[in-house]
């Protein structure tokens, strides 16, 4: 009797388990069911520090929120994935998988395996990629007309689907940058190497794309410095442009004014000597990643 009562307790532990892991990952598909496709509806978030979020893609909504359940957040990590490998469908497919796991629901209730259950979803698996593999056809990157095409489907549903005519050729044009002549053979594109830089002020009417690198903050006209150098030749310094100290804290002790005088004589000599390594170059734009004088 009480090795009975132990495996029917232990059963209906596991049904319990089951349960609760669907209807943690139903409630966050429900979250973001109603957001999905051209007519959804957008999110209003405010995060802890303030800040107030309006969004409907699934993947940034996802993010944003404080999941604790173990099965939503695998949800959670399926949307971000989605948003990996191919940028869009992130709430989709969360979406697909709350209805998966709803059907699953009804099938244990009718008393079926959960092994069958996950061994006939493999199956079905395999038929439904079959299936798109066979209607699908290869993209061709030199087909840019196609290409924007795609990506007027992708913001349809964004909150910037009105201004699709203007941002869909510069996505495209800014992948195609950085494919360069190989874009035949291409299979993947690093999106790190594109940034997007925000500034107060104007409309999403001002966007541009440039080619080249542009930084937040603006030169500053008011030390007299130029504020447009042609054919500049770049220097990149990863270094301090200043006199070189111990990588521990000392501290230098000196009680004549002639030696005081003599250590900041060479910390300025010292500070020449790079100025000049620089100029003999030939470089006119030097851009510094460590501080200058510190």
């Amino acid at each position: 009797m009480v090795q009975t009562g132990e495996t029917l307790q232990e059963r209906s532990k596991g049904k319990d388990v089951r349960t609760s892991n669907i209807v943690a990952a139903k409630a966050v598909a429900n979250a973001v069911r109603t957001s999905l496709g051209p007519r959804g509806m957008d999110k209003l978030m405010q995060m802890p520090d303030g800040e107030v979020l309006i969004s409907n893609d699934g993947a940034t909504i996802l993010s944003k929120m404080n999941v604790l359940h173990p099965a939503a957040k695998m949800l959670v990590e399926l949307s971000q994935s989605q948003d990996i490998e191919a940028g869009d469908g992130t709430t989709t497919v969360v979406v697909v998988a709350g209805a998966l796991l709803d059907a699953c629901s009804t099938l244990l209730s009718k008393g079926i395996h959960p092994t069958a259950i996950a061994s006939s979803f493999m199956k079905a698996a395999d038929i439904a990629t079959a299936a798109m593999t066979e209607m699908s056809r290869p993209v061709d990157l030199n087909n840019r007309d196609a290409l924007i095409s795609a990506v007027n489907t992708c913001l349809s549903s964004k909150v910037v689907s009105q201004n699709s005519d203007l941002l869909a050729p510069i996505a495209v044009d800014s992948v195609l940058g950085l494919l360069g002549d190989g874009r035949d053979a291409a299979t993947n594109v690093d999106l790190r190497d594109i940034r997007m830089v925000e500034q107060m002020g104007g409309t999403i009417d001002d966007t541009e794309l440039v080619d080249g690198l542009v930084f937040n903050k603006g030169s500053t006209k008011s030390a007299g410095g130029p504020s447009q150098v042609p054919n500049a030749k770049i220097a990149l310094i990863q270094f301090c442009l200043s006199a070189p100290k111990t990588d521990m804290d000392n501290n230098v002790v000196v009680s004549d004014y002639a030696a005081m005088d003599r250590i900041l004589r060479d910390e300025r000599k010292y500070i020449l000597g790079q100025c000049k390594k620089i100029k003999k170059s030939g470089a006119n734009v030097v851009l510094i990643q460590k501080s200058i004088l510190r």
